[in-house]
C-alpha cells in the first residue's frame, strides 16, 4: 500500500529538507504535495486527500493549527514549528507528534515509527465517532505534552487534579502534567465513582486516598498513598466523607 504526504511550509529551504530526510528515512512514503502557505495546504489536502500531513504552524493565510481545525480526520497531523508553546494546542487538534526545529533524523526517526506503527494498526481517526463515543463512556485517557514530545496518560494513573486558572494539573505519582482544559470539563468525563470533586478546583482518584482525618475546624483532610502533600475537603463536598 502506498502511503502520501503533503508537506506545508513558507520556508522552502526547509521544506526541501524535510522532503529529503523523509526519503532517506522512509524510501516508500510519496510525497503528493506541497504547500508554502496555510489556505494552499488545506485545498491540496482535501483535493488529495493524503494520509499525512506535515503542517507548519506560523505559515501565511492560515495557521497550521487552523487547517488542521478544518479536517476533521482527514489525514494525520504532524506539526512541524520552531515555537515549543503550541504543543498543547496542537494535540488538541489530534496531532500525532509535535516536533520543534530544527528536527534531527534521530528525531524525525521516532515520528516516523509512531506513524508506521498507526498506519499498520489502525484506519484513519474519525473523530466525529470519537467524539461521539467519549460522550457515552468515561475517559480512559489524556494526551499530555512534555518539551517536544506526547504522552498518552491512562486515567487511571492519575492521583488528582488541580485546577491553574484556565489550565488544570495532573498529578500522578512521579510526574505532574499541564493541560488546557477546565477541571469542570474534565469532572464531567470523569467516571463518578472513580474520580470525587472534593473542592472547587480539586478531582481526586478515590482509590488513591491512603486515610481520612479532620481538622480543629471540622474540615476533612485526604492523605493520599503516593504524595506527601494533604488535599482538603470542602464544606460543599463533605457528604461525601461523612458515612465512611
Amino acid at each position: 500500500m502506498t502511503i502520501t504526504a503533503l508537506i506545508a511550509d513558507d520556508e522552502a529551504p526547509l521544506c526541501s529538507y524535510l522532503k529529503k530526510q523523509l526519503a532517506t528515512l522512509w524510501p516508500n512514503l510519496q510525497i503528493c504535495g506541497q504547500a508554502n502557505n496555510g489556505l494552499q495546504a488545506l485545498e491540496l489536502i482535501r483535493i488529495k486527500k493524503p494520509d499525512l500531513a506535515f503542517l507548519d504552524i506560523k505559515m501565511p493565510g492560515m495557521t497550521g493549527l487552523e487547517v488542521a481545525a478544518q479536517l476533521n480526520g482527514v489525514c494525520r497531523i504532524v506539526f512541524i514549528t520552531a515555537y515549543d508553546q503550541y504543543a498543547i494546542q496542537a494535540f488538541e487538534n489530534a496531532a500525532i507528534d509535535y516536533l520543534l526545529k530544527p528536527v534531527t533524523q534521530e528525531r524525525l526517526q521516532k515520528t516516523i515509527m509512531r506513524l508506521q506503527q498507526q498506519l499498520d494498526n489502525k484506519p484513519p481517526v474519525d473523530f466525529e465517532a470519537l467524539l461521539l463515543q467519549l460522550t457515552e463512556t468515561y475517559l480512559q485517557w489524556l494526551k499530555v505534552a512534555y518539551q517536544d514530545e506526547i504522552y498518552i496518560l491512562p486515567v487511571s494513573e492519575v492521583d488528582y487534579f488541580q485546577a491553574a486558572n484556565k489550565y488544570t494539573t495532573i498529578v500522578t505519582a512521579e510526574k505532574e502534567w499541564l493541560i488546557k482544559t477546565a477541571i469542570k470539563t474534565l469532572e464531567t468525563s470523569l467516571n463518578p465513582n472513580e474520580f470525587w470533586r472534593i473542592h472547587r478546583g480539586t478531582i481526586v482518584r478515590v482509590s488513591a486516598i491512603a486515610r481520612i482525618s479532620r481538622d480543629f475546624q471540622g474540615r476533612y483532610l485526604l492523605k493520599l498513598h503516593e504524595h506527601q502533600e494533604t488535599l482538603i475537603v470542602s464544606r460543599a463536598y463533605a457528604y461525601r466523607f461523612k458515612q465512611m
